[in-house]
Order: structure tokens, then sequence, then C-alpha cells
């Protein structure tokens, strides 16, 4: 049995959602819309570590300022993967009229981020590249040399 909750029973503080992104916190994964993060902004965000949950929360002017800042951001290309991921193996599953297990799925997830994860990493940390310019350039290189492959 459950006891009914009711707000006496929490003690918080209420604030406004872009106050939200400035809260003293080491990681901030703003999550819901894009753009909230901008260069009016980015001298007060707090945190050390952004990880873009959402669809490019933080403009390209702010990436600048927080970059100066030596804020690092996991960008959305990487931190938002898993959804497109699994929607291709569901694909994939449908078009060779088969059916994976959970963990075939969750394990290809896995390896596929992993994979992603070390090759971003590696290009950012050779070629002292944000993240987030390291991630283009191998999501780019990836689609030339998918290209290149089948002959276009």
């Amino acid at each position: 049995e459950v006891d009914s909750l009711s707000d006496a029973d929490f003690e918080a503080d209420s604030i406004e959602g872009s106050d939200l992104l400035e809260v003293d916190c080491d990681i901030l994964i703003p999550s819901a819309i894009g753009g909230v993060i901008t260069s009016d902004n980015a001298e007060d965000i707090a945190a050390k570590l952004i990880v873009e949950a959402a669809n490019l929360p933080v403009t390209f002017e702010a990436d600048e300022i927080l970059r100066d800042r030596d804020v690092s951001i996991v960008p959305d290309i990487l931190a938002n993967a898993g959804g497109v991921i699994v929607s291709y193996l569901e694909w994939s599953q449908n078009h060779q009229r088969t059916q994976f297990e959970e963990e075939h799925v969750n394990q290809k997830l896995e390896a596929i981020l992993k994979d992603s994860w070390d090759a971003v990493s590696r290009l950012a940390d050779e070629h002292d590249l944000p993240l987030r310019d390291a991630a283009y350039q191998v999501a780019v290189s990836r689609v030339a040399k998918a290209t290149d492959l089948r002959g276009f």
C-alpha cells in the first residue's frame, strides 16, 4: 500500500525554467528544448559538463563561450542517438523478417554507442577538437565512406 503524499511532504523552492540552467551543479542535461543555452546565458552556466539530450540545446555562439570557459559538451549527435539506433535495429529486424531478443538489441546498441564515442573522443583528443566538431567530422566521414562503398 502506498501512502498518499501531499505538497507538505516535500520542501523545495520553485524556480523559473531559465534559472534552472544556471543552478550550481557538476553536470547539466538540457533534455527538452533546443536553443535554451545561448550567448545570453552561457556565462552564467555553472556546470563543467553539459550533455545535450535535446536536439541542439546549446547554440553555436554559446558553444564557443562555453568552450572558452573549459565547459565540456557531449553533443546531441552522441548523447541522444540511442533512439535512432534502436529504430534502425527495428527496421533491420523487420526487413529480415526476424525478431531480435531484447538482449541482442541492447548489446548492439551498446556496441554502436561505444564505437561512436571512442571514435569521437579519439579524434577530439588527437586534434584538440571540441567533441561536437569531432562528432560531425566522424559522421561526415562515415557518410562519405558509405557513399563511396555504394559506388556513388
